[in-house]
């Protein structure tokens, strides 16, 4: 099978193709896993972290946690699927099942928690293996194309917004808007119709992008927002925003921080904490880590039933590296999808 693998860590900004096309034996599924014939990957931040080194990742691997395909085999008691069913895969490869987080419905906190693509062959392949209760089933509505980014951008934005325990009528900010950005701006159009969405980011064909979708206000972080927010979601990638964030929220507000890593660039930033500016008046910060089975089930529920689709460029399997490139340089809008089949 074509596979793209990485063999060892790169700077992006320098390095232009550090994902490798190779032929691989195709995987044999295990006991408890399926075979999945893959059709289509999203291109996700947590492979540029994974590349860079901020996302500890065995090497080498082959990338790629938001896969939709057929089942092509199944393995010895693997009996939740059979040949031909489509499902994806996020980026929740595998969990205990057993353990205090696991039991309470945080399998995404278990000490075990393994990453698709990350701690296992993910989707930038033919083919590739799961674990058959850490697959999932596709609403017949939604397109492979459309439902690759739902299973890790649109997942970790439904729990995102989850976590930020927005009211409707109250006001929400997004710093960053990509992939999660996007989608998470139209479930607050959807979920909370009378709540206004202050989105920011520096690059103005993402401001005018957000404004497109339904937005009250875009800007850049520096720019006076005319309103405070009882809930800001950060996706970037940097620390600056976290400050600005804090800064910007309502007394009680909440920040919800969606990110796996935070990169170096401005870690400086945080020696400016002033608590009586970012903290006092009871705000608060959450981090978001991981996802559980049921947030990518039931956000793939939400996006059926309610029309949201993801907004994408489509790439083939060859132009992985042209794709990250992009994602790094800022060069978005929405999502990006690998056609693999």
């Amino acid at each position: 099978m074509k596979a793209l693998v990485l063999e060892r860590l790169a700077d992006l900004t320098r390095e232009r193709h550090p994902l490798q096309l190779k032929d691989l034996p195709v995987p044999v599924p295990a006991a408890g896993e399926i075979l999945i014939r893959v059709n289509a990957c999203g291109v996700c931040h947590t492979e540029i972290d994974e590349i860079e080194g901020r996302a500890v990742s065995r090497l080498p691997v082959v990338p790629g946690h938001q896969v939709v395909g057929k089942v092509e085999k199944t393995g010895p008691e693997a009996n939740l699927f059979q040949p031909g069913t489509r499902v994806g895969v996020g980026w929740i490869f595998s969990a205990c099942g057993a353990c205090p987080y696991c039991l309470k419905g945080l399998e995404n906190l278990c000490p075990d928690f393994r990453g698709t693509g990350m701690d296992a062959d993910g989707g930038y392949a033919e083919y590739m293996t799961v674990p058959d209760r850490f697959a999932c089933r596709i609403p017949d509505v939604l397109s492979d194309y459309e439902t690759a980014p739902l299973l890790c951008a649109g997942a970790i934005g439904y729990r995102s917004l989850r976590l930020a325990n927005l009211h409707n009528g109250e006001n929400i900010g997004l710093t960053g808007f990509g992939g999660s950005g996007h989608l998470v701006l139209k479930m607050i159009r959807y979920k909370f119709p009378d709540s206004r969405v202050f989105v920011f980011a520096r690059n103005p064909r993402e401001q005018a992008f957000a404004l497109e979708l339904g937005a009250s206000w875009a800007g850049d972080i520096p720019d006076p927002c005319p309103e405070r927010m009882q809930a800001i979601i950060d996706t970037t990638p940097v620390w600056k925003p976290v400050l600005a964030s804090l800064d910007m929220l309502a007394p009680g507000g909440r920040l919800v921080i969606n990110a796996i890593r935070k990169e170096s660039t401005d870690q400086n930033a945080l020696l400016q904490l002033d608590y009586s500016k970012h903290l006092w008046q009871e705000k608060e910060i959450k981090s978001v880590a991981n996802v559980t089975r049921a947030d990518i089930v039931e956000f793939l529920e939400l996006a059926a039933a309610s029309g949201i689709r993801p907004d994408y460029e489509l790439y083939p399997m060859e132009e992985a590296n042209r794709a990250l490139h992009e994602l790094k340089t800022g060069k978005i809008r929405g999502a990006k999808v690998l056609q693999i089949a």
